[in-house]
């Protein structure tokens, strides 16, 4: 049995795509995901399972979703370890770690729109763009920031999701444990 993080893109935001935690976490447990964790209403689940393929719990899990609440929503699953290299990975320093942003890709963007992404700035706003992630500081705080996952969705033609840094540590944190329990 593996731990994995799922990571729902847009579910309980400005009153979109409400999907009550309680729910989601008996749904998925209909669905033969075992020990299932959810961590503020974001969505961010934590489970365990005996299938190894990621693309198949993203599948089983986004037909649930849809199966039972009605409407698309994309999910990005994690090993803990896979979580934790991300988040090491985080290239600002230790000063501007705790307000930075992961912002999770779910396909590689391609290297041409990347490197045109990279070419624009704002002031008070700093990202690097990895094949996996974009980590993104903004000293003026997240809602005031010009740069966020749709601006990245659209100029790098990928769906992405972002979790700021307490909620990767807590994930990280909640993954380990739920590892070690099991």
């Amino acid at each position: 049995m593996e731990t994995y993080i799922a990571l729902l893109r847009g579910v309980n935001v400005g009153g979109h795509k409400k999907i009550p935690m309680a729910e989601l976490r008996r749904y998925l447990s209909k669905e033969g995901l075992k020990n299932v964790q959810t961590y503020i209403q974001s969505g961010n689940v934590i489970f365990q399972s005996s299938e190894e393929n990621i693309e198949k719990l993203e599948l089983k899990m986004h037909n649930a979703i849809n199966k039972y609440f009605g409407f698309e929503v994309p999910i990005l699953v994690k090993t803990p370890e896979g979580l934790q290299q991300i988040f090491d990975a985080c290239p600002f320093p230790e000063e501007k770690k705790g307000n930075c942003y992961f912002t999770m890709l779910y396909t590689l963007p391609d290297q041409n729109l990347v490197e045109d992404v990279s070419q624009i700035s704002y002031p008070n706003e700093e990202f690097f763009i990895t094949e996996s992630c974009i980590y993104f500081y903004c000293s003026v705080g997240y809602g005031n920031a010009k740069f966020n996952s749709n601006f990245f969705e659209r100029k790098l033609k990928t769906t992405a999701t972002a979790r700021n840094y307490k909620t990767m540590l807590k994930l990280i944190a909640m993954s380990s444990v739920n590892k070690k329990d099991h």
